[in-house]
């Protein structure tokens, strides 16, 4: 693919899984994809940020920045502080990938790889599509998206295959409005990503996954997380502008840069250049 690609890994609470995601980008063909691998870390309780920086050492073949925010801005926010450097650095696309380990980025390397990705704003992963895999996953949790899945197409009046995955790409051209800043922090931020999609019309598509339910620490409240989508996707049935405002809005989101490495050749280590910051 002849266009800058950033992957962006949001982690929290996944010190297990982190190791399995960027042993995952250790090949030659995926890692070629991406001109910098972002890991940004949301103050976990558990010990994500070293371990994430301790692996980045390991492959020094990967272009890899591993950031940590100065306070804990749920998902939503490490999405805007991932966006907002992904504008800064000017490159062309960003691919989220999510740093627990259920989504596999194989899913997505034929897409970047064929140049399809360029025909569209944003593309979705979707657990909910007819090819997709669903590995451990709760015969509850099927249902219960099923469900939500059907209400938010009703409301939105498009088909809706996933309410918000852990694979997903947007485009320079879709973000640089910055749109998402006034949206909430909390898990249900990627649906307000959907539906401001479909407000907007931009181009989008679902795509196929291969999805895993293992050892991953679930941060979602089930049951309160269903209540807050059914009000959102109903406010934004009688008024598509009303769900986009948020004291969110005028947040400022800082972090630190805890770890930079620039890829190197394997034969030639020397070459390596892996810098430590506070």
């Amino acid at each position: 693919m002849n266009k800058s690609v950033m992957l962006f890994i949001p982690a929290y609470r996944c010190e297990k899984q982190i190791v399995r995601v960027l042993n995952s980008l250790n090949n030659e063909v995926i890692s070629s994809l991406f001109v910098e691998i972002v890991v940004i870390e949301n103050i976990s309780p558990d010990n994500t940020l070293n371990v994430a920086i301790d692996k980045a050492k390991k492959l020094p073949n990967l272009n890899i920045t591993v950031i940590q925010n100065d306070e804990n801005y749920s998902l939503g926010g490490s999405h805007k502080v991932a966006f907002n450097y992904f504008l800064e650095k000017g490159y062309d696309y960003l691919v989220v990938l999510h740093g627990d380990d259920q989504g596999d980025i194989k899913d997505i390397v034929p897409i970047l790889s064929n140049f399809q990705s360029t025909y569209f704003d944003t593309l979705l992963g979707a657990r909910f599509h007819k090819q997709s895999k669903l590995i451990g996953y709760s015969n509850f949790r099927i249902f219960g998206n099923h469900v939500l899945n059907f209400y938010l197409s009703l409301m939105s009046f498009h088909r809706v295959l996933d309410m918000g995955s852990g694979l997903n790409l947007y485009s320079k051209e879709f973000l640089k409005n910055k749109f998402y800043l006034p949206f909430p922090n909390d898990l249900t931020f990627n649906i307000s990503m959907l539906l401001y999609t479909f407000k907007v019309k931009a181009k989008y598509q679902f795509f196929p996954l291969t999805w895993k339910e293992d050892d991953q620490i679930s941060n979602a409240k089930i049951f309160k997380q269903a209540i807050k989508i059914a009000k959102l996707g109903f406010r934004y049935f009688f008024n598509h502008d009303c769900i986009f405002k948020d004291i969110n809005s005028e947040k400022v989101y800082t972090y630190k840069i805890k770890y930079s490495q620039q890829s190197c050749n394997a034969k030639d280590l020397n070459n390596c250049n892996g810098k430590v910051t506070n």
